[in-house]
């Protein structure tokens, strides 16, 4: 079923079918409904209990999946003060503003403030910025990460954003022209 113009659907857990609002921003692109179906699938056995970032949140879409399917812990960084008004409304909205923190500030200046270790991390920069390469640097320089910790990376097809060496690729996928791929952390290889 099609989301209405302007919203999404959550399309697994607890608030399954429930709409997030989707303000007209430009280079806003949630990740579409395959996608995160996908994803989500594949973190299937991760997700519970998991304490997630949501960098570049945009909608929060990924994050609120999340918290859906049963992560203990939210954080959401986005810059567009009208996009964190319209995330922090549709989390109190769906009651996960207490297991969750949007956090209203450029990506990588917030993960200078954030207290480690993710379990679960969602890279979806806006594709124009090209900011992949300088995240996931900062992500391991910072420590961030769990040691078995989980990242998804949203990418353009055809794009190949330098990756640390650590994470290593765990599942892909493409649609349209998005390459979706989930790495897994291995600490051993740092």
């Amino acid at each position: 079923m099609p989301a209405a113009p302007g919203k999404i659907r959550i399309i697994g857990g607890h608030l399954r079918n429930s709409r997030i609002d989707v303000p007209d921003r430009p280079g806003l692109r949630p990740t579409p409904q395959r996608v995160r179906e996908t994803l989500f699938n594949w973190l299937a056995a991760h997700v519970g209990g998991a304490r997630v970032l949501d960098l570049f949140a945009g909608t929060g879409a990924l994050g609120l999946e999340a918290l859906s399917r049963g992560a203990r812990e939210a954080v959401f960084c986005e810059r567009d003060a009208g996009l964190v008004a319209a995330l922090r409304a549709n989390l109190l909205r769906l009651k996960q503003d207490g297991r969750s923190r949007v956090i209203n500030d450029d990506a990588l200046g917030a993960l200078d403030a954030q207290d480690p270790s993710f379990d679960l991390v969602f890279l979806d920069p806006p594709f124009a910025a090209g900011l992949w390469s300088a995240a996931a640097e900062l992500l391991e320089r910072r420590s961030l990460l769990a040691t078995t910790g989980l990242v998804y990376v949203e990418a353009p097809s055809g794009a190949a954003p330098a990756l640390p060496s650590n994470w290593v690729l765990h599942r892909e996928t493409r649609a349209g022209d998005v390459h979706a791929a989930l790495y897994r952390r291995d600490a051993g290889l740092a």
